[in-house]
């Protein structure tokens, strides 16, 4: 298929990769506003060329955005404008409600397939871009009724080609659900980062007192603030109330330690010990199908 990228960041760039790994993409264009990233997109060969008009967009088979979901949403209706018949649309944005909203009355709606996949790094750029990124993750295909049966085809096709579990969802049930597995880890960790640069100013003792628990519980602190503030904003009511209840857990744990209470203490950790089920559940999912 002739396929145009817009956007050529990690996602975008790692899903360039694959679907020409796949031969699903048989010519690649990429489409950047940043001048360097499609440079460096075609020095790394993600992409064969980059359209700085837009052209390819009226002739491409199928257009994957990969670009913050707040130009997404701007753009996307007039990227349907543009695209020929049967030409199929797929972003990958991490909300989905606003991004549904805004095409949901367009006449080319049919060929558009709101997906999320579910997959990243704290880095960004198309030097981040590797193959397997979405090996073996989960993404999510919502309003997959208002997607046409061609429409619904490809894109299934695409994700498979990338080894990813499709599953289907409510757009505002996707959006709640991710603010509290994946929006709420990302404020926390911005903020745990934030906690530290203020009270340990001498940036020596972070780097020499900080274990592997700290480094791998701000990890998400190094990601892109320019793709994170249109996700926490288009998803601010379902994230505020993640906030809300989270605030409640770390205030209750705040009243116990104060009180000295070892036994609440091991009780609310004990609890949250649970989590270690459920994700060893997934990652044992995840082997058996692998081995498939």
């Amino acid at each position: 298929m002739k396929t145009t990228i817009i956007g050529l960041g990690l996602i975008g760039g790692s899903i360039a990769i694959d679907l020409r790994k796949s031969g699903i993409a048989t010519e690649l264009t990429g489409i950047d506003l940043s001048k360097d990233h499609a440079e460096k997109a075609l020095e790394l060969n993600l992409v064969d060329a980059i359209d700085t008009e837009g052209k390819s967009i009226s002739t491409a088979d199928l257009i994957v955005i990969a670009i913050p979901v707040s130009v997404l949403s701007q753009l996307l209706p007039s990227i349907l404008d543009s695209v020929k018949k049967d030409a199929v649309v797929v972003d990958t944005g991490s909300t989905k409600t606003a991004i549904c909203k805004v095409v949901s009355s367009h006449k080319n709606r049919g060929q558009f397939v709101a997906a999320h996949p579910i997959a990243g790094t704290e880095n960004s750029g198309p030097t981040a871009a590797f193959s397997g990124l979405f090996q073996n993750k989960t993404n999510i295909i919502c309003e997959k009724e208002k997607s046409s049966g061609h429409a619904l085809t490809v894109a299934e096709k695409i994700f498979a080609a990338l080894r990813m579990n499709t599953i289907y969802m409510d757009a505002a049930e996707h959006d709640k659900h991710v603010a509290y597995v994946s929006h709420l880890s990302h404020v926390s960790s911005f903020l745990l980062g934030q906690t530290v640069l203020d009270i340990e100013r001498d940036e020596k003792n972070i780097f020499a007192l900080a274990g592997s628990g700290f480094s791998s519980t701000v990890r998400l602190a190094k990601s892109s603030p320019d793709m994170w503030a249109p996700i926490f904003e288009q998803n601010a009511e379902h994230l505020s109330q993640a906030l809300l209840e989270y605030i409640m857990h770390l205030q209750r744990f705040q009243y116990h330690l104060m009180k000295r209470d070892v036994t609440e203490l091991h009780k609310i950790m004990k609890d949250a010990n649970r989590i270690r089920e459920v994700l060893n559940g997934i990652e044992l999912k995840t082997k058996t199908t692998e081995n498939k």
